[in-house]
């Protein structure tokens, strides 16, 4: 995966093949900086030290927003406390993380122009490798900004509960691989269709029937300890009629019926012979 001089993941080749999507190519950009790659992803390395912990939406000379990028980096780096700063480097920034979170929003508006989330219909946030608390807390609060978002996917990103996210435009929304419980930590979904929880750790259906509201076509709930719930896919079916697609196979007769008598009872049976 290679990372561009504004911070962002340009190629999507170490996606799951069945989970990704396609995306094209950055907008066009000017940063007139030079920049080198970073082990750090989450922030970008100039030429510059002042500027070595600077992400791409923070470089003055940069006119690059958030709307322009398919798979943006948006991991915050460490604050200035968090580093050892060389006597001969100048911070970018006074005051550090603290100051700007106990402000409203903690941004500029300036910054928040620029990042332009609201009017994000595509993007791709996976691989974020949220590992600090600030982190988590920063990807909520751009999760919380995409109100015009259709087409969002969040794969691995170690995520636990997205009750209090609402995504009103989302169609298509790829939770792969992260850490859901059940389905009441789900995001609000009401217009979704295309909805992807392979990989979590979901082991109950309830709070599936609220999304009975939202016109959801097909559900992937592979490689979840829901799996092995006697007469699953039945019990799917039946909290959420419209849909028409479980796991990859459209529904089956069979799926219809009350869940308890998919099966005759002589198949329930074992035999010792």
């Amino acid at each position: 995966m290679s990372e561009s001089s504004s911070g962002v993941n340009t190629s999507s080749g170490s996606f799951p093949k069945s989970h990704s999507s396609q995306y094209s190519n950055l907008s066009v950009t000017h940063t007139p900086l030079s920049v080198d790659q970073s082990p750090d992803s989450g922030i970008v390395t100039t030429s510059s030290s002042r500027f070595r912990f600077v992400s791409w939406q923070r470089l003055e000379e940069s006119d690059v927003r958030g709307d322009q990028l398919s798979c943006p980096r948006v991991r915050e780096g460490p604050s200035e406390e968090d580093f050892f700063l060389r006597e001969d480097e100048i911070p970018f920034e006074r005051g550090g993380r603290r100051k700007r979170r106990e402000e409203e929003e903690g941004q500029r508006w300036d910054e928040r122009l620029q990042e332009n989330w609201e009017n994000c219909v595509e993007l791709n946030l996976s691989y974020q490798d949220l590992g600090d608390p600030f982190q988590q807390e920063n990807f909520s609060r751009i999760l919380r900004r995409l109100i015009r978002v259709e087409r969002l996917q969040l794969i691995n990103n170690s995520l636990t509960d997205l009750s209090s996210i609402r995504l009103p435009r989302c169609r298509s929304l790829n939770l792969h691989r992260n850490h859901l419980t059940c389905v009441r930590q789900l995001p609000k979904l009401p217009a979704v269709e295309h909805l992807c929880l392979s990989e979590n750790s979901i082991s109950t259906l309830g709070g599936l029937g609220a999304l009975g509201t939202s016109p959801l076509h097909s559900l992937t709930l592979t490689r979840n300890p829901v799996n092995y719930i006697q007469d699953y896919r039945a019990r799917v079916f039946s909290c959420l009629p419209k849909l028409r697609v479980l796991d990859g196979i459209p529904k089956l007769p069979e799926d219809s019926m009350p869940p308890g008598l998919q099966l005759p009872a002589a198949t329930r049976m074992c035999n010792i012979l």
